[in-house]
């Protein structure tokens, strides 16, 4: 039992993902994955038609063409170049993406700028339990009031996910996990229930709408 992940813990997590960059997308061509992913990416668009969207933590920009194909301007933002390279070579991605390398625990580099929408996906999963109040105020101040989020992650499905290796004293869970360099990197990779995620969200969240798919969950609201 270990105590709260540190910002050591962090920064492993950063190095991990910006090693990984060139193959991060493997795990979308997990053949038991596919109608999950698909019937998620053709829903992505409506919740953000019409609007400015924040996308936080944007990785390699799987999401981003499917939630930004109706909006009016996405702000795809990530804390790793090496990820956001990748997503902005993607052939077709949408005009009005903007990419823009912001710390998403803090969002200090986007000013004062606020959106009337938001996107995570696969983020919510790496926040460490005790930070997951603070990282959600700070996201909902960047937003206006009646403001749609959409969060997306994974679902803990033996056989397919990457195992569980420990459980610390907060209780975050983790994942061993390999690169192709034969290096080995712990993960925090936690995954909530319903109940829980939603009784997160904090007094501004309105009709919270929880999706369960097989390999992945969706979560969606308004703000007060």
């Amino acid at each position: 039992m270990t105590a709260e992940p540190s910002r050591a813990t962090a920064d492993s997590m950063a190095a991990y993902y910006a090693k990984r960059a060139s193959i991060y997308e493997r795990v979308y061509l997990k053949p038991e994955r596919q109608a999950d992913l698909r019937a998620m990416e053709a829903a992505l668009a409506e919740p953000f038609a019409g609007r400015r969207v924040l996308e936080i933590a944007c990785g390699t920009g799987w999401w981003t063409p499917h939630g930004a194909a109706r909006a009016a301007h996405w702000r795809a933002t990530d804390l790793n170049p090496e990820t956001m390279d990748v997503a902005r070579a993607k052939p077709g991605m949408p005009a009005q993406v903007r990419f823009q390398a912001v710390d998403a625990y803090r969002f200090a580099e986007l000013g004062d700028e606020t959106f009337d929408a938001a996107f995570a996906g696969c983020w919510w999963s790496h926040v460490p339990l005790a930070r997951l109040p603070g990282w959600l105020a700070a996201l909902h101040a960047r937003l206006e009031p009646g403001a749609v989020v959409v969060m997306l992650d994974n679902r803990y499905v033996p056989g397919s996910s990457t195992p569980i290796s420990r459980r610390d004293a907060e209780g975050n869970t983790y994942q061993q996990r390999a690169l192709d360099d034969g290096s080995r990197h712990e993960v925090l990779k936690n995954f909530p229930t319903p109940e829980a995620a939603i009784a997160a969200l904090g007094p501004r969240a309105r009709d919270a709408r929880w999706t369960a798919h097989t390999h992945y969950w969706v979560l969606q609201y308004t703000l007060a």
